[in-house]
């Protein structure tokens, strides 16, 4: 099955190469874990790779998700916006068992062949809006086996009562129907606050079976860290300057793995990094993290 890159720094190598085209991707996680930014760099990813781009959102308004997209560095959403290969469903105060069944459809016929990347931001209150367990199943699957055919699913999904209990009632059937399954571990009473991500299942592809930490940063947004190179080094400050000193030292024969407009969507990541004062962060993995995930493209499409 062809791969879609998931735009997530990291999380591509633990997925062998990214998220299978056309399957639904849950990502489940408390509030603060990182779910809407996910979601919104799955869709940028897709955006820079000339896909089209639908954000279903039954939580927060539009508004508030471009606003918080920029601040954390996607500067040129409007751009997308404007030519209309990135568009909004404010499904928000509506009935979703009626706009599923009624508005849905529709919305598909019209979508249908452009090969888009849809997110659903949360799922959760489709499964609230039906009582009966039998009701929920039925309903969410037609919503995802629908928004399928239009191109690649991801939803996410919240995560309620202890952390890392995955036993309640309303995650059990969309875990059930997703063809894969990403658990975004976020404990934020600890001190320090812990991030942990885990595949818990991806149909049809080899994926890590371990936790695996995870850290959201400015320009950068979710990104998985690698543990080997925690461990060997830490504390070090003003690590969004040191990435770009080193990227701007990268020999010639690592930078012409990319393509020009690759090369320049890298270069905007590392600009956006250049000012942050931060501490826990390995500038060597971060970059190579970034160039990875451009380099990749590049060969892809060579």
């Amino acid at each position: 099955m062809k791969k879609v890159r998931t735009g997530v720094y990291g999380l591509n190598a633990l997925m062998d190469g990214g998220i299978n085209e056309h399957t639904t991707t849950v990502v489940i996680g408390s509030p603060g874990a990182g779910k809407t930014t996910f979601a919104t760099q799955f869709l940028r990813r897709g955006l820079l790779d000339n896909d089209d781009a639908v954000f279903i959102t039954l939580d927060e308004a539009p508004s508030e998700i471009v606003k918080n997209s920029k601040l954390m560095g996607w500067d040129d959403i409007d751009s997308y916006i404007s030519d209309g290969s990135l568009i909004f469903v404010d499904a928000g105060g509506k009935q979703f068992s009626h706009f599923i069944q009624k508005e849905l459809a529709e919305f598909v016929d019209e979508w249908e062949g452009h090969n888009a990347r849809i997110a659903i931001d949360p799922l959760t209150p489709v499964l609230w809006s039906v009582k009966e367990k039998y009701e929920q199943r039925e309903l969410v699957s037609y919503f995802l086996r629908e928004t399928r055919k239009i191109g690649t699913v991801l939803c996410t999904l919240e995560e309620h009562g202890s952390v890392g209990d995955l036993s309640a009632p309303d995650l059990v059937i969309p875990m059930y129907l997703a063809d894969n399954l990403i658990h975004l571990r976020y404990a934020s009473l600890e001190s320090p606050e812990r991030r942990e991500l885990k595949i818990i299942k991806c149909r049809s592809s080899k994926h890590s079976r371990y936790w695996h930490p995870y850290s959201i940063m400015k320009g950068v947004g979710v990104y998985v860290r690698r543990v080997e190179e925690l461990t060997r080094r830490r504390g070090v400050a003003k690590a969004g300057k040191i990435v770009k000193e080193k990227a701007l030292s990268l020999d010639e024969d690592r930078l012409s793995k990319l393509s020009p407009t690759a090369k320049d969507n890298f270069m905007k990541t590392i600009d956006a990094l250049s000012e942050q004062d931060l501490v826990d962060v390995d500038p060597d993995e971060l970059l190579d993290l970034i160039l990875e995930e451009y380099s990749v493209e590049e060969k892809e499409h060579a």
